[in-house]
């Protein structure tokens, strides 16, 4: 059983030391708690509640603390994958919902997986979720200011269970000040994807991301019998070419938990049960 979780890239504690340890902080109990939680459930049941935890702490890009797009409003994008039936659903740029990952796991067992803008909130509030507004005053801030500097945030899980399932889920919101109807990474197979060998979940530019088919570069080739880190490292040279920026983490069926950024600078924990590790 392993667990890998990131909060995405572009960090506010690059140049802010209690925030990089309130972030380390947070990383490290979510980890752990998520790892506590898949003792009992699966890979499946797992990212969902680890990507939950992270949308519900305003320090992260998701859920609660999104960002603001151009005309004020918040908009978030969240997808989950099972790597044993191989099927992926999610929901674009939904309004007013605490935890959007929630909505794409009641997704699952619809025939319309993936849902965007008026539908997809539309469906939450048929389905019992409520009007949430995760808006804090700091992104207000940041909005009315015009910064941009803490502008790709994303964040995300991957599991493996007791029984070898793996499973990935992956949340944002977004890039801040981006035009209304753009449309991220992170409910795409190239930012989101997992099967029975590999599951990979990124942050970074979603732009560059989808251009690269990142994640599912990495996850068919290592169905194809690469490396773990091979995969990565020839998904991540492909990246560079195009001048790409993003961060990766994953896990293979095998157990090998990797990661891997174009910079530095991509937030992330794991946790196995004995040895955990954390990078800010």
């Amino acid at each position: 059983m392993k667990v890998i979780i990131h909060g995405g890239f572009f960090s506010e504690s690059s140049t802010n030391a209690e925030t990089k340890l309130a972030k380390q902080k947070a990383l490290e109990r979510i980890v752990k708690q998520s790892y506590t939680f898949l003792k009992m459930h699966s890979a499946l049941e797992t990212v969902a509640f680890a990507v939950s935890q992270l949308e519900d702490d305003e320090l992260f890009n998701a859920g609660i603390g999104s960002q603001i797009q151009s005309d004020g409003k918040i908009r978030m994008s969240a997808a989950l994958m099972d790597g044993t039936t191989q099927k992926m659903s999610g929901v674009i740029n939904i309004e007013d919902v605490k935890n959007p990952i929630q909505v794409a796991v009641k997704l699952l067992d619809y025939d319309d997986k993936v849902l965007g803008g008026e539908g997809a909130t539309e469906f939450a509030r048929k389905n019992g979720f409520d009007v949430y507004l995760t808006e804090i005053p700091q992104r207000r801030a940041e909005y009315e200011d015009k910064l941009k500097a803490t502008g790709t945030g994303t964040v995300g899980c991957v599991a493996l269970d007791n029984n070898g399932r793996l499973a990935v889920a992956t949340s944002t919101g977004g890039k801040g000040f981006e035009i209304p109807g753009r449309i991220s990474d992170s409910a795409t197979v190239a930012g989101n994807y997992a099967n029975a060998f590999c599951g990979v979940s990124l942050t970074g530019v979603g732009e560059d991301i989808v251009s690269n088919a990142t994640a599912a570069k990495i996850v068919t080739r290592v169905t194809d019998g690469f490396t773990i880190k091979d995969a990565f490292d020839k998904t991540f040279a492909e990246l560079k070419e195009i001048d790409g920026f993003a961060g990766a983490i994953a896990i293979d069926n095998k157990g090998n938990m990797y990661h891997q950024d174009s910079y530095p600078s991509m937030v992330f924990a794991s946790f196995d049960g004995e040895n955990f590790e954390v990078f800010e």
